[in-house]
This record gives C-alpha cells, sequence and structure tokens, in this order.
C-alpha cells in the first residue's frame, strides 16, 4: 500500500491541520467557528511579507507599486480559480458580507422601479435580508419565503407562488448558520432563472465547509466571508461579469472598471494577498495527504481538500448529534442527522428548562467557546418562537476540531443539562 493511500485512508491528518493554526496552540477549544475561525499562519505570513516588502499605493510607475500590482493581481486569479469565476473581474473584495450585500443592493437596484418585487427567506443571516428589505421606501414589494416549521426545510412550491413577472431577484442563504442545513441551490437556481429572475446566495455559513462552484451552482452573484474561511476580516462577492458590467457602480463618477467600480476608497491590500495563504494550505494540504498521487490540475486539488473536510466535519458532528439525541429535554433546532451531504456541522439546539445563555455561561469556564444568540437570523428565531430562550445553543465545529475535543464537549454537556 502506498503512502498516499495510507493518508486517504487514515483520514484527515489533524496534526499537520493544527500546526497551520497558531491560535491552536492553547489550552482552549474554539468551537463558536461559525462566528470567525482561526487564522491561518499562512495568512499571517502574508500580511507581514505585503507590509514589509510592498506596502505602496498601486499603480503608480516605478519598480515596487508595479510589482506590488502585479502581486495583487495574481492572487485575485487564484481567489477566481477558488470558487471557480469564469474571469477575475468577477470577483469583488470589500470590508465584509454585510457591506458587499448592502452595495449590491444599491447599485442592482438603480434599475428597478416601484411595484418590483424580491423574495427573501427567514432562514438567513441579515446581511442578505435587510439590505434587500430597506428597499421598500423605494416601492421595491418584498416577499419572504419560510421554511416549513415541522421539517425546517425550504419547499419548492412556496418558492414558486411567490414568483411573478415583477419578480427581480431571490435572496437565500446555501447553507444556514444555525440550522446547518445546505440547501439546494442548484436547484433552487434552476426554478429562479426560469421565472426570469436573479439569484443571490449568501454563503457564508457554507464556504469554510465545502468548496465554492460558482458555475456548477449557477448563481448570480455569490458572497461569503473569509474571516470565516481562516482568512482575514475581509469578504468576497461573485458577480457574473455582464452583470457587473451592465449596473452602475458605487465608486466616483470617473471610475467604471470592474470590480473598481464597487470598492470605493479600493480594496484592503495587505489583508488581500493574506488570502493566497488559505489557497496554498488547502493545495498543501491535499499535496500532504496523497504524496504519490497523479498530477492533478489545482481545482482537483481544492476539491479532494473539501473532500476530506467533510469527511472529518461529518465524524465530529455525529459525536454531538448522538449524544444530543439522548436527551429527551434536548430539542435540536435542524436536522439530527450528521450526514455531509445534506448539513454542515453548526449545530443548535435549545434546553426544554433552561435559557440557553444560562448553558454557555456554564460552559465557559471550561475554556471552551460556544456561544447562545440569535446569530442575526432574527426572523428564523422569531418565527420558531425561541426568543424567551435567549435564541439557541449554537455549537460551530470546523475540520481543524477534534474528535476528543467534541467528546470533552459532551462530558461538560452531561453535567450542565
Amino acid at each position: 500500500m502506498t503512502s498516499s493511500n495510507t493518508k486517504e485512508n487514515a483520514g484527515l491528518d489533524l496534526s499537520f491541520v493544527r500546526d497551520h493554526f497558531p491560535a491552536l496552540d492553547k489550552a482552549y477549544t474554539f468551537m463558536d467557528n461559525a462566528g470567525g475561525s482561526q487564522t491561518l499562519g499562512l495568512v499571517i505570513k502574508n500580511i507581514t511579507e505585503y507590509l514589509t516588502h510592498h506596502d505602496v499605493q498601486l499603480g503608480a510607475s516605478y519598480e515596487i507599486s508595479a510589482r506590488a500590482g502585479k502581486k495583487l493581481q495574481t492572487v485575485t486569479q487564484e481567489l477566481a480559480q477558488l470558487v471557480n469565476a469564469a474571469r477575475p473581474e468577477e470577483v469583488v473584495i470589500g470590508p465584509s458580507s454585510t457591506m458587499l450585500f448592502r452595495i449590491l443592493s444599491i447599485c442592482l437596484s438603480e434599475g428597478w422601479q416601484a411595484g418590483d418585487e424580491v423574495v427573501v427567506t427567514n432562514s438567513d443571516h441579515e446581511a442578505n435580508v435587510s439590505c434587500w428589505m430597506d428597499l421598500q421606501a423605494k416601492g421595491i414589494v418584498v416577499k419572504i419565503w419560510k421554511v416549513n416549521p415541522e421539517t425546517l426545510q425550504f419547499d419548492l412550491t412556496d418558492l414558486k407562488n411567490l414568483l411573478t413577472e415583477k419578480t427581480k431577484l431571490v435572496a437565500m442563504v446555501h447553507a444556514s448558520n444555525i440550522l446547518g442545513t445546505i440547501n439546494p441551490i442548484q436547484q433552487i437556481s434552476k426554478v429562479v432563472h426560469e421565472a426570469g429572475a436573479l439569484f443571490c446566495v449568501d454563503g457564508v455559513a457554507f464556504a469554510p465547509h465545502r468548496l465554492v462552484d460558482v458555475q456548477a451552482f449557477d448563481v448570480d452573484f455569490y458572497v461569503f466571508s473569509w474571516y470565516k474561511v481562516y482568512g482575514p476580516h475581509l469578504a468576497l462577492m461573485f458577480g457574473k461579469y455582464d452583470l457587473l458590467k451592465n449596473m452602475p457602480g458605487i465608486n466616483h463618477y470617473f471610475i467604471d472598471q470592474i470590480p473598481y467600480k464597487f470598492q470605493p476608497g479600493n480594496f484592503n491590500y495587505e489583508l488581500t494577498y493574506s488570502l493566497k495563504g488559505v489557497c496554498d494550505y488547502l493545495t498543501d494540504l491535499h499535496d500532504h495527504q496523497f504524496p504519490d498521487a497523479a498530477k492533478i490540475t489545482t481545482k482537483e486539488k481544492y476539491q479532494k481538500s473539501f473532500e476530506l473536510i467533510a469527511q472529518h466535519e461529518e465524524k465530529l458532528a455525529s459525536i454531538l448529534l448522538d449524544y444530543l439525541k439522548t436527551k429527551e429535554n434536548i430539542s435540536i433546532i435542524g436536522q439530527s442527522t450528521a450526514d455531509k451531504n445534506s448539513r454542515v456541522p453548526t449545530i443548535a439546539f435549545v434546553h426544554k428548562d433552561l435559557k440557553s445563555s444560562a448553558i454557555v455561561e456554564k460552559v465557559d469556564p471550561h475554556k471552551m467557546g460556544i456561544r447562545f444568540g440569535d446569530f442575526y437570523a432574527k426572523k428564523l428565531i422569531a418565527d420558531l418562537g425561541l426568543e424567551e430562550k435567549d435564541g439557541v445553543v449554537r455549537v460551530s465545529l470546523v475540520h481543524y476540531n477534534t474528535e476528543e475535543e467534541v467528546r470533552r464537549l459532551v462530558e461538560v454537556f452531561e453535567d450542565i443539562l
């Protein structure tokens, strides 16, 4: 048996993974990763490298400026390849997902008229809801597609009933930051496009766990935050080129280049440069796990790395979910199976008698970071009647978490619950 097969069969090499995250070298367990993941050492190194050697304004003729521009251009090309954008101009870098959604709503709605319609969901983080709801002030009609309160799944028939010839856009989440459910984006995209509308997807809770492929998803806009994908506080928006080209920007009147017209004040150079570290990590992870593998494309390396990540995360989720299912006084908010094809390891629950805040506060002294609340998915928490519980208890795992960490959390829960 080759070393490649040995490592593949053994699963994810957690020692290799954790060595890439400096913050994990502490007696602390991070399980609030849906709020923000720990940062790769490669990312930190790249920030320092840029600020040390390339910290100049772009666009000048002198050598360092030209060199810095080329380096950032190369990184943008790598990011476009990572999400499978058709061209680098389709990648817009901004300070946060919330800001990019807001910019998109302002620019896109310039071509809309009073009476035009938008569909949002009650399962989303408000980043991809409020920016569209606020358009009601200019006469845009906003409809809400709600999850089935029993199954907590979306019914496509309900969406079809909301769509009309005036529907301009459907905005929804790829994976819920509370339920953990992976929504069937490709299937929904087909329905939306057949109705003549555009499709805007929040991938914030999906991107840390699965490979983003915007062409396979057939989305018109896709947004996620890098600080939840092992990078710095920065976000990425994909938009189809023709859509970005034809809508007005938000930058100075004389700036019409894509993506610059959507980046007022420009993008953050050193943080954008650091994102190369995320791409390098994913390829390094593949090469470590499959040292004898035949030569394959970078995209295929990304895919195989995320397949390993998904397999490991499914094991982590199953430990916690299997435990919670043994407790009659616990209600899991979302599906109770760990199937990697239908959920990410973001797990929420409530206790019959205890408030969610009381549970988390009893976990805090054990040096374990979990969280309670509505996580800005306020409509979902309200519709499920969970406000009086202080929202849900959320344990959000990622691939650098270990089975031992999850079992320790289960032991702590056993004392509390």
